[in-house]
């Protein structure tokens, strides 16, 4: 089966009733974020503080959140690293009123998945919220485990194990590695994989620099000195799976 059809979108009603948890302080934003989410078939819960959101989060257990960046009692760049803390993969796509690029870098390298700038097309965050979701259905999934050197992907159980411990990654770090362990040895442009793990035609490209840094911290045994994810210079980035016992991981489980 083609590793193709995993990364290719899901059915139309494939993502409906999974939940969303808006954490957001702007009524009007939160408003008009929960009416889309709504209308594309997501349950929709919501909280005004940063406090109130990680209350959330531990009760309804939501399959994916998205947070505004400047919160009241607790600043989404905290929630963030708190979330990651305590439900590891849970997906978060992060809002920002703030467009420098170190702002969004820093929302990146805490955990967020993905981020928007306000203002932002509902519709957008919408499309955004179905491209991290959709990683996580079941259809459509190749089945078996495919080993690339010390890697085995199982997809099925959305699962990748380095030395046969599963690595504790987020969304967007499970896509990313996935994506490469299909392409061994094989050079991919920030471009490609911005278009084929995030689903975006034009994007930041420093949201791929940063998920790499993120995941060569994870696998590496020297991130400054990497051996599995090289980059190719003025091209993009090549996965080496290297033979066994030559690099291992820094991130099994319970250590990320």
């Amino acid at each position: 089966m083609s590793p193709s059809q995993y990364f290719a979108p899901p059915r139309a009603d494939a993502l409906a009733g999974r939940r969303v948890l808006v954490i957001e302080d702007d009524p009007m934003v939160s408003e008009v974020v929960g009416q889309y989410l709504r209308a594309a078939g997501f349950v929709v819960d919501e909280a005004v503080d940063g406090l109130a959101g990680l209350r959330q989060a531990e009760m309804i257990q939501p399959d994916l959140v998205v947070l505004d960046r400047m919160l009241p009692l607790l600043d989404g760049i905290e929630v963030c690293r708190r979330i990651r803390m305590n439900w590891g993969a849970l997906p978060v796509i992060m809002l920002t009123a703030l467009g420098e690029e170190e702002h969004r870098i820093e929302g990146l390298e805490v955990g967020a998945d993905d981020y928007l700038v306000k203002p932002f097309s509902p519709r957008e965050l919408v499309l955004r919220v179905q491209s991290v979701l959709r990683r996580s259905g079941t259809e459509s999934i190749p089945e078996g485990i495919l080993d690339a050197g010390e890697f085995a992907l199982n997809l099925a159980a959305h699962e990748i194990r380095l030395r046969g411990k599963p690595l504790v990654l987020t969304a967007r770090e499970f896509d990313l590695l996935a994506y490469l362990i299909w392409r061994p040895s094989k050079v991919l442009t920030r471009e490609e994989l911005l278009r084929s793990v995030w689903g975006w035609e034009f994007g930041d490209l420093s949201t791929v620099t940063v998920h790499v840094r993120r995941l060569r911290e994870k696998i590496e045994v020297d991130p400054a000195h990497p051996l599995l994810v090289n980059t190719v210079w003025g091209v993009g980035y090549r996965f080496d799976p290297v033979p066994l016992g030559t690099a291992g991981g820094a991130a099994a489980a319970g250590t990320a």
